[in-house]
């Protein structure tokens, strides 16, 4: 049926009308969902930087899903899932090895993991410092003996090997000798004389923290908790900074420490999914619980409580743990010490003193019910290698493990009983061990046992077998004295009253000090030998060694005239 002219128009003007009615509804669906998208990327941006950053272009395919790069060397934040992994039932157990100081070669690792989760460990607290694998712009920071990255790779695999968990350990704040030592970072001091923390008020020190954290974590991927160290901040609110805002904002120290500290956990869990942050806790003590409430890191952070001495009051830990708990923590951990805490020049590891540290947290654990609205994950049992970048070498890890042995199995079995005790023994290869002198009977048989054994004896014997040599015997004050030595004088008569038997303890020392040396180097990097030799053997070797050359050389002169 044909319809009419002005009917015609009528249908036609309808059609337009409602193409035109779509169109339009299509372009504000768009504009509706492009600006929800904005909405979330702006809401996640707050952390990453404000307007009139600097933004890398973004491929108009990916530009809703990839957020923009960090200013300065900040990395790219993709949003990284970390492989989910359930311990909620699980108390752990952390070994950790400080590697500021003396780091294993990955050879030695192999041996020792085994040996850790036999001895009831369930995983690691790697503190890298400059022996992680670092590179473009930082890597600056890393040692020339750093592993590398195919070692960091295998250091995870012999972990899970042994069901050991891996956790990272990276300082965010304070003990950042070992980036702060460099020209290139001097300008974050918070103190432009100390090296030891980080000017919060840079915007340069966030962006530097996100790229190392960045690359510890893309290389930790299986890892479930990182640990940012944010302890001994010293000299935080000296710096003309911090004072500035303090006085601008009417702020203090502790709001100051949260403040950096929010930041550093935000950037982890938004750009690692998944993962849990721990913390030491010693910054946290003086801090009010309602500052530590408004700062909102409970939700994705948990302090772990550090005491090593023997007998700590563990009244006053109960108070932290509840303090910890209103300020809205769900977890808390423990940190005790096998060795590194009884001098930063101690070279043996005091057994009962460990011990006892550790039988002082059984208490805390066992009590835990007290406190039911905050769940004790677990313990980490540290190894200090350095009280910090710059001081010497504390214990040797070989010379730790009777400790670790020890204080591990006390806080299996929950206890030191003899029952315990026996298999500690076993593990180790040894007949007996006393607490009090800190010593084990029997040549051990774990790695790097033969490093513990030659340890002692130069602790022991070394120092006071030369000076016997040479300060005991009288023919050496009366014929062969300073004064004689200096002027290369001397009757061979005489000398050799004395000559042979400190030729032979010269000869036993040297032929010790050589397999000492090579049993060294077959866990430690040449760096480390030569520290170790430096501090411990050389300064008694060299007195010894300087007399051998002089007797050698007056002997030679066959009784000449005094030299003038």
């Amino acid at each position: 049926m044909a319809f009419p002219r002005n009917q015609k128009l009528n249908l036609l003007r309808l059609t337009v009308l409602l193409i035109v009615a779509l169109a339009g509804i299509k372009f504000i669906f768009r504009d509706s969902v492009t600006l929800d998208l904005h909405k979330h990327m702006s809401k996640d941006n707050d952390f990453w930087g404000k307007a009139g950053e600097e933004k890398e272009a973004a491929n108009p395919q990916s530009q809703a899903l990839e957020l923009s790069a960090v200013k300065v060397t900040g990395p790219k934040e993709d949003a990284k899932k970390q492989l989910s992994k359930d311990f909620s039932t699980t108390e752990m157990r952390l070994v950790h090895l400080d590697l500021k100081g003396a780091a294993p070669k990955v050879s030695y690792l192999k041996q020792v993991f085994p040996l850790l989760s036999k001895l009831g460990a369930n995983g690691i607290l790697v503190e890298y410092e400059d022996m992680f694998p670092f590179k473009g712009e930082l890597e600056t920071l890393k040692s020339p003996y750093a592993y590398s990255e195919d070692d960091i790779e295998k250091i995870q695999q012999l972990a899970a090997l042994n069901k050991l968990e891996v956790v990272p350990l990276v300082q965010t704040f304070g003990h950042v000798e070992f980036i702060l030592k460099h020209d290139k970072y001097r300008y974050l001091r918070e103190v432009e004389r100390f090296p030891n923390s980080l000017n919060p008020h840079v915007p340069d020190t966030l962006s530097l923290l996100k790229s190392i954290l960045s690359q510890v974590m893309d290389k930790h991927s299986h890892s479930s908790w990182i640990h940012i160290g944010a302890d001994e901040v010293f000299h935080l609110g000296e710096g003309m900074d911090s004072k500035n805002w303090i006085s601008r904002s009417n702020g203090d120290v502790g709001t100051m420490y949260l403040n950096h500290i929010k930041e550093v956990v935000n950037f982890i869990v938004n750009q690692y999914k998944g993962l849990q942050v721990l913390m030491w806790d010693d910054m946290l003590r003086k801090i009010s619980v309602g500052a530590i409430q408004e700062s909102g890191i409970a939700t994705h952070a948990s302090p772990v409580l550090w005491f090593y001495s023997p007998d700590f009051d563990t009244e006053k830990i109960g108070n932290f743990i509840s303090k910890y708990a209103e300020s809205g923590f769900k977890s808390v951990w423990f940190a005790s010490a096998f060795k590194g805490t009884t001098g930063p020049a101690q070279g043996w590891t005091p057994l009962n003193y460990h011990l006892k540290n550790q039988l002082s947290w059984l208490k805390v654990i066992q009590a835990m019910s007290k406190f039911p609205f905050i769940k004790f994950q677990g313990i980490a049992l540290t190894g200090w290698q350095r009280y910090d970048h710059y001081s010497v070498l504390c214990e040797l890890l070989p010379v730790g493990i009777p400790s670790l042995a020890i204080c591990l199995q006390t806080l299996v079995n929950g206890g030191f009983t003899e029952a315990t005790k026996k298999k500690i023994l076993d593990m180790l290869g040894f007949q007996s061990i006393n607490l009090e002198k800190s010593t084990c009977d029997g040549n051990g048989a774990f790695p790097g046992s033969e490093v513990y054994r030659m340890v002692e004896q130069i602790n022991g014997q070394l120092k006071e077998s030369i000076a016997k040599a040479l300060e005991e015997e009288s023919a050496i004050q009366g014929w062969f004295s300073p004064y004689h030595r200096k002027h290369q004088f001397g009757n061979p008569r005489n000398l050799e009253n004395f000559g042979s038997k400190v030729l032979k303890v010269h000869e036993d020392w040297e032929n010790f000090i050589q397999n000492f040396r090579s049993q060294l180097e077959s866990i430690y990097f040449p760096d480390t030998v030569e520290e170790w030799m430096e501090e411990n053997v050389n300064p008694y070797m060299d007195r010894l060694r300087e007399f051998v050359r002089d007797y050698k050389e007056i002997i030679r002169l066959n009784a000449k005239p005094k030299a003038l």
